[in-house]
């Protein structure tokens, strides 16, 4: 049978995280600290599907391992798996769209109130920091492959937060998964939770274009061309590069957002500085002195310098590498009517979906940016590392 793949349809393909010994040993498990979340099984009295308990455990595996070089170590997961549990009614009453705008909010909650209250004798919820629902059937079945229940997408958040039957009160909020889902896509929508809300907006947004989505909304009806912020360089965008490959490394843009990147590895270009040239190291090297360079603008914007590397277990499966020159405006919540709260500068437009947007010696090595009023040239290769020069205009 010809699966037509939705926009999250990225299927899980290879599980192997190939770690590099090119980047610097991140710190002990020990040391991390632990997001602690229940994931509930979901099955259906409509669905037959045989999956065990020990393919949800290695996704959840894998996705700590993707979590703790993500966060160089900062953070880990510490996850309790309910068993499969019986939902009291069939799948095709929670089914949703594919298209996010037009996925039926009351479904998702009545997912979310439905798996809470199955499981609610079992568990205290406080113990936990977010939750995820894993079903027992695949994207076809249900419509997605993943989403974020609680914060909903596009920011959406009840008014009362959930609670269970008895009266507990859902901690963080909650994920939702099939079985077909892509490691980059627990992540994708783990994150928005892991992220929440503040002053009404999620702290990590898709960045893809919403507007887009619609007219584009699964991989054979031209999925990537939705992609217009980010591309194929953070799962916040893609979920994947190549669905048979795991993603890539997250943007230091999301990883400042998620409080994983040490605001001291972050070069300020300051508004009295008229020159500097930098040591940019790689973003999976959490070793590296300087792993972002930020630099403000006047109208409240700033732009944010990154070197991608192929190094590490995830930024090898990157569409090139290279200097990435992202533009940020913190106003911004959502991708969408043509905005976005960061997009890619991009170094070679000929290049179908950003996949080229990584400025580099040997290629395109040089931008100016009036709005922020500096030029920005790559220098030289220091083996993964690349020394950059920032001038203020006169």
């Amino acid at each position: 049978m010809k699966l037509s793949l939705t926009r999250r349809s990225f299927l899980a393909g290879s599980a192997a995280l190939g770690a590099s010994s090119l980047v610097s040993p991140r710190p002990s498990h020990a040391t991390a600290t632990p997001l602690r979340g229940l994931v509930i099984m979901a099955q259906f009295p409509d669905m037959s599907l045989r999956i065990d308990q020990g393919y949800v455990d290695s996704r959840f595996q894998s996705l700590d391992a993707y979590l703790q070089e993500m966060s160089y170590g900062a953070k880990s997961l510490d996850t309790k798996l309910s068993g499969w549990r019986m939902m009291p009614d069939p799948l095709s009453r929670y089914a949703i769209s594919p298209v996010n705008l037009q996925v039926d909010k009351g479904r998702v909650a009545k997912l979310v109130q439905d798996a809470i209250d199955v499981v609610d004798g079992d568990y205290d919820f406080s113990a936990f920091d977010y939750m995820a629902v894993f079903m027992r059937a695949r994207f076809l079945d249900y419509g997605m492959v993943g989403l974020c229940g609680y914060p909903g997408m596009l920011g959406w958040q009840s008014d009362v937060p959930f609670k269970s039957r008895s009266g507990k009160q859902v901690p963080g909020g909650v994920a939702i998964f099939t079985v077909s889902a892509h490691l980059g896509t627990l992540f994708h929508d783990c994150a928005h939770v892991w992220g929440g809300v503040r002053d009404g907006k999620r702290m990590v947004p898709c960045l893809y274009d919403h507007d887009l989505q619609i007219r584009y909304p699964t991989l054979d009806k031209g999925w990537a061309n939705a992609l217009i912020n980010m591309g194929f360089w953070d799962p916040m965008s893609c979920h994947a590069y190549k669905r048979d490959l795991p993603p890539p490394g997250i943007s230091s843009w999301t990883k400042l957002r998620l409080g994983w990147l040490d605001p001291g590895k972050v070069r300020e270009f300051a508004p009295s500085e008229t020159s500097a040239e930098i040591l940019l190291g790689p973003l999976e090297d959490g070793a590296s002195e300087v792993l972002a360079v930020r630099i403000p603008a006047l109208d409240g914007t700033f732009l944010l310098i990154e070197n991608r590397q192929p190094i590490g277990g995830f930024d090898p499966h990157l569409p090139g590498s290279g200097v990435l020159i992202m533009r940020a405006d913190d106003k911004i919540g959502e991708c969408r009517h043509g905005r976005a709260p960061v997009r890619l500068v991009d170094a070679n437009p000929s290049h179908p979906y950003l996949t080229g947007a990584a400025f580099d010696v040997g290629g395109r090595d040089f931008y100016v940016d009036a709005q922020a009023g500096v030029e920005i040239k790559i220098l030289e290769r220091v083996n993964y590392a690349r020394r950059i020069a920032v001038r203020r205009l006169s």
